[in-house]
């Protein structure tokens, strides 16, 4: 009997599930988008049952489209949205509150408390990580803070905490594993990625009892099983990552001084450092990239939030466009965006300015303004931005990037990834298989069960689709940029605190 790996990727916006061959090709694929719920300027929540139930269908839904039996999946592979903090009932399983999405800007002011306060350094050493809304932790003290008696509750060990690859775990597991793996755990803002454990002194200054965390597993082993019920057998749970660093090892980036960018939701470089953590002094994130055979990989990453997530808004905010696919049409009737530029700053900014307090801002319109023009500069801002990221992480790392690996559904338009080489000065490479996050859970759920016997197979795999050559000249890009800086300025610090 053929047997085949099953990925699930849950991300900000959809939940995915891909069914993939030895040759890491795409035989059966099935997605769904849920609500985004927005209770605030700046707070993004999401509703965990709206995660469980739309990830286990499609789930279901790509074992029928692969035309395959359960008991052909040889293993899982989970890759999830990082950061979002869900808590949830022990005993019931039922979550205790909406979800606490990566994007949402709830926590800000426990940031600025714990800046003032004198403990950011400790963070950053400990964690590798900037204080900000954006990790887990701070949106965990939120929510013992804000919830009557939850603390107790979590002190008395009722109540856990998860990201969403834990959550998941879980309930697919029937409540029989409470994991994480290194990847997940190192965007806690709780994790010490020198010692590989939750640390009690991050714990101690944000008040979370111990209890609540999950245990901290390798990115490649057999974790649980799932339940029976679920999907027609009880199939090995045995990869795990964030969806980021799935991406980088579905990109093959083995080696130090490999990088991928994925545009999504948001956008997210990462560049493998190797087996020592990289310090940042250009604001950028120094993370665990998966953990191994007990060999952890680092990686110095540059997040934005806002990349993908700006052609939504132009659908479902503007009226713009119908549909997502209908923005390189329309920005294909203008030749460049006549001097408009957008910075997309809905939750603030990431990497390397970490503004929680910046807002969206849109510059240079006139009256010959067009609706091609907002597309393209909509498209350009992903670029720059990842401009921004890969400059900073050029200085950390003390190299000069030769191209780029580029994957993530914003990959597939030719005229963004022209654009982003054409800024970066550099080779802009994608693969054939886009989907390079769930593969990248795939390869690492394999790799646990001797599917695939190393990571020679798995870079034997990739296969290039399209390299993107630069064709500006210097002074032209040198130009842009600044003009995008200077933009980037004028969005800093809008809102009051």
């Amino acid at each position: 009997m053929k047997k085949y790996i099953l990925a699930l990727d849950q991300g900000t916006t959809s939940s995915r599930a891909i069914v993939f061959d030895h040759e890491g090709q795409i035989v059966g694929l099935a997605q769904q988008e849920f609500p985004q719920i927005l209770p605030a300027p700046g707070h993004v929540e999401h509703d965990p049952e709206a995660i469980w139930s739309t990830q286990i269908e499609v789930a279901r839904a790509a074992l029928v489209k692969a035309q395959i039996e359960p008991q052909q999946i040889a293993a899982l592979g989970l890759t999830n949205q990082r950061e979002t903090t869900i808590l949830w009932d022990r005993q019931t399983g039922r979550p205790v509150a909406n979800a606490i999405v990566w994007q949402s800007r709830v926590s800000a002011e426990i940031c600025d408390w714990l800046n003032a306060s004198g403990h950011a350094e400790m963070f950053r050493e400990k964690t590798g990580l900037v204080v900000d809304a954006y990790f887990s932790g701070t949106k965990i003290k939120y929510l013992l803070d804000t919830i009557d008696g939850l603390r107790a509750k979590a002190e008395a060990g009722q109540i856990l905490f998860g990201t969403v690859d834990s959550y998941l775990i879980w309930r697919l597991t029937g409540g029989r594993v409470h994991v994480t793996d290194y990847s997940n755990a190192s965007r806690t803002l709780i994790f010490n990625i020198h010692t590989l454990q939750w640390d009690d002194q991050l714990l101690e200054t944000l008040d979370i009892p111990r209890a609540m965390l999950p245990d901290v597993r390798s990115s490649s082993e057999v974790v649980g099983h799932t339940d029976q019920d679920l999907l027609g057998a009880a199939i090995p749970i045995a990869g795990i990552a964030g969806d980021q660093q799935a991406a980088t090892f579905g990109q093959g980036c083995f080696t130090p001084g490999s990088a991928k960018n994925t545009y999504g939701t948001g956008c997210f470089m990462l560049l493998n450092t190797g087996q020592q953590p990289v310090p940042s002094n250009n604001n950028l994130l120094t993370t665990i990239g998966w953990g191994i055979d007990g060999q952890i990989t680092y990686c110095l990453e540059g997040s934005v939030f806002i990349a993908g997530a700006v052609v939504q808004w132009l659908r479902d905010g503007l009226g713009l466009i119908g549909a997502s696919e209908e923005i390189e049409t329309l920005a294909a009737t203008v030749p460049d965006s006549d001097g408009v530029y957008f910075v997309p700053a809905f939750v603030g900014l990431g990497a390397p300015y970490w503004d929680p307090y910046a807002r969206g801002t849109i510059l240079g319109l006139s009256r010959g303004t067009q609706a091609g023009h907002l597309a393209r500069a909509a498209l350009d801002s992903m670029a720059y931005q990842s401009c921004d990221l890969l400059e900073a992480m050029e200085k950390d790392a003390g190299l000069k990037l030769s191209s780029l690996k580029v994957d993530g559904g914003a990959a597939r338009n030719n005229g963004l990834m022209q654009f982003q080489a054409d800024l970066l000065g550099v080779e802009v490479r994608r693969p054939v298989v886009s989907e390079t996050t769930a593969l990248g859970a795939a390869y690492l759920a394999g790799l646990a069960v001797g599917y695939w016997e190393n990571t020679d197979d798995v870079t034997r795999n990739w296969a290039l689709n399209q390299e993107f050559t630069p064709r500006l000249d210097p002074p032209i890009r040198k130009r842009l940029r600044q003009r995008w800086h200077k933009a980037v300025q004028r969005s800093l610090d809008w809102e009051e605190h």
